[in-house]
């Protein structure tokens, strides 16, 4: 019977990337809309996300 070979991961792997969370990775967060003296929500807009600021990576990783 032959041995097995197993194959180790490499040692220099850059770390990956984390997502970040608010934005989910797109950098765009969306923001509602609100319009009127009693202030109703009539939409939403989309913003940069204040976390990563548009990376989609997040900053604490």
């Amino acid at each position: 019977m032959a041995t097995k070979r197993t194959t180790k991961p490499s040692k220099n792997t850059p770390p990956s990337q984390v997502v970040c969370s608010p934005c989910d990775g797109s950098g765009m967060v969306a923001a509602t809309v609100r319009v009127g003296r009693k202030r109703r929500p009539v939409g939403q807009q989309d913003g940069l996300c204040l976390n990563c600021l548009g990376s989609g990576t997040d900053p604490n990783a």
